[in-house]
């Protein structure tokens, strides 16, 4: 028996708005879809989608998605592209032996990283 993951579902108070957000960070055209759900197909990512729910984020999301970007220069213009669309950073750049991440709220709330090695 084979598996493969086809896409990662998010829950929205906004999905149209959510979509747009990370069709304009990650690439790919943002599909509204019926009963208010919205997905995008980013390239090189699976399907994003994003379903309606009638309550906002509360407190930390369970899974959160890493997002690599190539260097530290990659890393502070993922930075400013996502604020610009309506994210925000949370605190400052970890970095360890395996790199550097920043956490990022989406404009829901939910949190993301930008990874680097």
């Amino acid at each position: 028996m084979r598996f493969s993951l086809d896409q990662v579902v998010i829950d929205a108070v906004d999905p149209q708005q959510l979509v747009r957000f990370y069709a304009g960070l990650l690439g790919g055209e943002p599909v509204d879809r019926a009963r208010g759900w919205s997905h995008v197909k980013p390239p090189g990512f699976p399907k994003l989608s994003f379903q309606p729910v009638p309550e906002p984020v509360a407190g930390k999301n369970r899974l959160h998605l890493d997002i690599e970007v190539d260097d530290d220069d990659a890393l502070q213009a993922a930075l400013a592209r996502a604020e610009a669309l309506g994210g925000q950073r949370v605190g400052t750049p970890v970095r360890d032996d395996a790199g550097a991440y920043q956490v990022v709220r989406d404009p829901e709330g939910n949190v993301f990283c930008f990874v680097c090695d």
